[in-house]
């Protein structure tokens, strides 16, 4: 058996275990007078698949459920049902040498583990670069560069603006399915602004409504008119005040930000972080001149729990994710979805089709939870 159908079986067989479905594309069907071979056609699926799909032994990814909602004129949620994923056991326990010179470590500290001469050893991760990124050429000036990689290469490539400090996990799982993804550190305004512009193929955004509480579908809505975008759930997160480990400063909520004694990291304009931070200072009737280092700006999620890492900031907002990377205090504010918008015109893409297929991944959703405030299960759900 090759390796390319040993990946598919793979595949195939976590997004079946990931969750149980229970679907009503037989009784649609049916109701629709259409024959399995006639929505096969519909489709561009096989008849097999479809019978497949209805005897609930295959999970369709994103694309195939759309166009099945489409030719019955029904919306996804119509067809499938998802139950709750059962309990998964905990990760074994291994006894590891933890590398030398890893600095201060702590429990829930992230490493990567390799059999060194029979051993197991431990490397701490970090969240600041230390290498060159890898490149494909060098500016020459703002609209030509010289190329070091042939430019067919560049067709299998897929670009991704956004802001989750996860993103570069969905990168290696897209790598071992042959796409490679180009990612952009973008904040959620700037993402979706460029994809408006056409210049990325996915925005990951996590802009929360204040009012409503809803995550992202407002301001998509007023920037994309139509049915242009679609938008597709990556997980559920909180975000809320990162502060030292042991919280020294005994910070409970958004009103110790006025204290005299506290110093805070911002976002930049834009950055879903910020929008938070403003929309709660407004609850609580908290001027923003009244928050010492509200103009001083970290350029990331990871890079302001950084500056409360090194202790020139006692506080900022972001996911418990950046939290977790460093080993500091987490105090929740709102739990919110972290959506990935593209142009439906992409959906049949061949890398997109791969990416909302790793969403359905088990063993992608589990690293993802491992890492800390990821609640994985709206992953590959389609929102609007």
């Amino acid at each position: 058996m090759n390796k390319e159908r040993k990946a598919g079986m793979s595949r195939k067989n976590d997004q079946c275990n990931a969750n149980k479905t229970i679907n009503h594309l037989a009784t649609l069907r049916q109701r629709s007078h259409l024959s399995a071979a006639e929505l096969a056609g519909r489709v561009g699926v096989s008849r097999q698949t479809i019978h497949a799909i209805e005897a609930g032994t295959y999970v369709p990814n994103t694309l195939v459920a759309l166009k099945l909602a489409h030719a019955l004129g029904v919306t996804v949620e119509d067809i499938f049902t998802f139950t709750e994923e059962a309990p998964r056991p905990e990760g074994q326990s291994e006894r590891v040498i933890l590398l030398p010179g890893s600095g201060p470590v702590y429990p829930g500290q992230h490493v990567q583990l390799c059999q060194v001469d029979g051993k197991t050893i431990a490397a701490a991760t970090t969240a600041v670069p230390w290498h060159i990124p890898s490149s494909d050429g060098v500016l020459l000036n703002k609209t030509k560069a010289r190329v070091v990689e042939d430019a067919s290469a560049f067709q299998k490539r897929i670009l991704i603006a956004g802001c989750d400090p996860a993103m570069p996990v969905l990168a290696r799982y897209l790598q071992s399915a042959g796409i490679e993804a180009v990612l952009a550190h973008r904040n959620s305004s700037e993402a979706l602004t460029l994809l408006k512009q056409g210049c990325v193929h996915v925005a990951g955004t996590h802009l929360r409504d204040a009012a409503s509480g809803e995550s992202n579908t407002l301001q998509i809505a007023k920037l994309f008119h139509g049915s242009s975008v679609t938008v597709i759930s990556l997980a559920i997160w909180e975000q809320g005040l990162i502060v030292a480990r042991g919280n020294p400063k005994r910070i409970r909520g958004i009103h110790d930000l006025a204290r005299p004694n506290i110093t805070f990291v911002n976002r930049e304009k834009g950055a879903g972080s910020r929008v938070l931070l403003d929309s709660s200072l407004v609850a609580a009737g908290i001027a923003a001149r009244k928050v010492h280092g509200y103009e001083s700006i970290a350029p990331g999620h990871i890079a302001a729990a950084a500056e409360v890492r090194s202790g020139k900031a006692d506080c900022c907002i972001a996911p418990r994710a950046a939290a977790s990377v460093f080993g500091l205090d987490f105090i929740p504010l709102v739990t919110e979805r972290y959506d990935l918008a593209l142009y439906r015109r992409h959906l049949s893409l061949h890398a997109v089709q791969v990416l909302l297929e790793t969403l359905s991944l088990a063993r992608f959703r589990r690293e993802l939870e491992s890492l800390g405030g990821y609640d994985m299960k709206v992953a590959g759900k389609v929102v609007v």
